[in-house]
């Protein structure tokens, strides 16, 4: 039951995306470019998915335990410290160079291989070097 529900989502999130032109980097690039020739779209995108949370944490707080899992999965940590940082300004600046992040990214290797096989492979290579970065100082 579980693969089938995880497959469903995933298949929703993919459909979303192509939906929305997240696959393309031209769309998202268009977006981030406020002083330019900007393409305000995606706020309904942003909108959506931030509703589509408000709504998980509203059942959350109404139900003791989820339906198909044995306990809630919610992040613990709630401190703004220099990895999150960090991290998201490597995102964003790598979102807003390519047009993509890793969902869209993976999503358009069916539409657009012959570009996007390069931000797969330096998002393979990074992920990568972060696991043997922290398997390396977890020691």
């Amino acid at each position: 039951m579980n693969a089938i529900i995880t497959l469903l989502a995933g298949l929703i999130f993919g459909l979303g995306l192509a939906f929305s032109e997240m696959t393309n980097p031209a769309v998202v690039i268009g977006f981030l470019d406020i002083f330019g020739d900007w393409n305000p779209s995606l706020i309904i995108v942003m909108a959506s998915a931030i509703s589509v949370g408000m709504f998980g944490y509203f059942l959350k707080n109404k139900q003791l335990r989820p339906l198909i899992a044995s306990k809630w999965q919610v992040p613990a940590l709630r401190q703004i410290d220099s990895k999150l940082i960090i991290g998201s300004a490597l995102f964003g600046i790598g979102w807003g160079l390519s047009g993509y992040c890793p969902g869209p990214g993976l999503t358009a290797l069916v539409n657009n291989f012959n570009e996007d096989i390069y931000f797969v492979s330096a998002l393979i290579i990074g992920s990568g070097a972060h696991f043997l970065q922290t398997k390396t100082f977890q020691k």
